[in-house]
């Protein structure tokens, strides 16, 4: 056997595998670092600590077959990386901009770890919080709060960057910038968080910055002028990462409701008491039209049958309006985890089966995400192996990107099985370096027994950012054929080589 050769050619493209034929799906879960939520699980874990529980978390998605991981590297002005501009989290360290001892940066190794696994890393940053309550940092304050002073505003417990201000504008460039040149990032990621979410009795105090920048919006279109403010930023951040990096993914997951129908007829048939268009400034629909998202991934976090917000209407309207935008669904698994209310409790579904179960008669919907990443470790009504033994029997790849400009990777060369020790055996391959456009960053393998034909997802074997597989001895013996394609960091597939035992 050690000896034995092994035919490898190139699949002609009518083997019926032809990139636009595979099957894909975006499965995604997001991690949150503000106030320890996922990770770390405290503020004073020791390096190996942080390494272990990163590893334990990233491990637990890629055994479900969970495709993407969304990690907040930015939960205000700090950061969860050696940035240029601001100071390390307190989240990380117990005290903000102090580094972890012994040093390592936890976003390059967060990179690693994903990538290694053939998971997706996207970077999720908080574009206008400065401070989680603000209060608790008189004693240690961010430095940029008091050196830029005029660009920051006080409003209930936090405090945020003025979307008003100009230099503001630039200065969020500038850390997306600096994160998209120093990070093998995959994608820039914001959540909901625009102007903040508003507070009763209480006004946003922005009324300077209008009257000094609101041009002619000033003074009677001041909701204008804001949903502008955000607009300006969100066509700068598009240019700004495809300018460093064309690759680079732009996503962002609004709340769920863009208006209602009783203020916009080309609003959900919902009654949300706040929206991203009349309250966060968030023209979300503007940006899908222009062109400005790769991706957008609403907030359904409501049930099926919810009066004000019913979860079929959210995603159905999402679905005829993403205009031809990549659409994820944002469900709400720390719902299924808590299940205070009934709609969550179990009866013969879960809740988060009826609804992906929803989303699969959808064509438009192509894919999930979950809040957040701590609810898995509660596994609420057995949910992780029914995603796994129902929803994601395989691994899959996401969907493309960037449709525009298609980077389609060589095919793998000098594929080949050889037997390792404790009666395994190694299928290993090499790729051509490219230019980072076309480089191959993962790969794709599928695994065919005699006489069988393929099946799109049921026959992946692996996804994979390493040259190599590990079979064990049923394993090898039950394949017949192992066929390899090379993805691009848009998601775009080489021909197929594949290997005849």
């Amino acid at each position: 056997m050690k000896n034995r050769l092994f035919f490898i050619f190139l699949l002609i493209y009518h083997f019926g595998y032809a990139q636009q034929n595979i099957d894909r799906e975006f499965r995604g879960v997001w991690v949150a670092t503000v106030e320890n939520i996922d990770w770390p699980s405290s503020k004073n874990l020791t390096t190996e600590q942080q390494k272990k529980e990163l590893i334990k978390l990233l491990d637990l998605f890629k055994n479900l077959n969970f495709n993407a991981v969304i990690f907040q590297i930015r939960p205000a002005a700090d950061a969860f990386y050696n940035s240029k501009f601001e100071p390390w989290s307190s989240y990380l360290t117990g005290t903000n901009d102090k580094a972890p001892f012994p040093y390592y940066d936890p976003l390059a190794f967060a990179i690693t770890e994903t990538h290694k696994r053939g998971m997706e890393f996207h970077a999720w940053l908080n574009p206008y919080r400065a401070m989680v309550n603000y209060k608790e940092f008189q004693s240690n304050p961010f430095p940029l709060t008091y050196e830029k002073s005029e660009w920051f505003v006080n409003y209930g417990k936090n405090k945020y960057f003025n979307p008003g201000i100009p230099e503001v504008r630039k200065y969020t460039n500038k850390v997306v910038a600096d994160i998209v040149q120093n990070y093998n990032v995959d994608a820039i990621h914001f959540d909901d968080y625009f102007y903040p979410y508003k507070i009763e009795k209480e006004k946003f105090p922005d009324k300077d910055a209008f009257k000094k920048f609101g041009g002619d919006y000033y003074p009677n279109q001041i909701d204008n002028w804001r949903r502008n403010n955000v607009n300006v930023i969100i066509e700068e951040l598009y240019t700004t990462i495809k300018t460093i990096k064309p690759w680079v993914q732009f996503g962002i997951s609004p709340f769920g409701i863009w208006r209602n129908k009783s203020d916009d007829s080309n609003g959900s048939d919902t009654k949300a008491g706040q929206t991203n268009y009349d309250d966060l400034y968030a023209d979300i629909l503007l940006w899908l039209k222009n062109g400005w998202l790769d991706y957008v991934l609403p907030q359904d976090y409501w049930h099926i049958g919810f009066k004000k917000a019913d979860y079929k209407k959210v995603a159905n309207w999402w679905a005829q309006n993403n205009h031809q935008t990549n659409l994820y669904i944002g469900q709400a698994m720390y719902r299924q985890a808590s299940a205070k209310s009934k709609a969550w409790k179990k009866k013969n579904k879960t809740e988060i089966e009826k609804q992906l179960d929803y989303n699969k008669t959808i064509p438009n919907i192509n894919g999930t995400v979950y809040f957040s990443a701590k609810s898995f470790y509660k596994n609420p009504f057995g949910i992780n192996d029914i995603l796994k033994n129902k929803y994601y029997t395989n691994p899959i790849l996401p969907p493309s990107v960037n449709h525009n400009k298609k980077f389609i990777p060589e095919p793998v060369f000098n594929a080949k099985i050889k037997k390792i020790k404790n009666k395994k055996y190694q299928l290993s391959w090499e790729s051509i370096p490219e230019n980072k456009e076309k480089e191959a960053v993962k790969f794709i393998v599928y695994q065919l027994g005699k006489n069988e034909n393929i099946n799109k997802s049921s026959n992946i074997k692996a996804i994979t950012g390493n040259k190599f597989i590990d079979l064990n001895k049923k394993e090898y013996k039950k394949a017949h054929i192992f066929i390899i394609q090379a993805v691009s960091r848009n998601n775009n597939v080489s021909n197929p080589v594949r290997i005849l035992k």
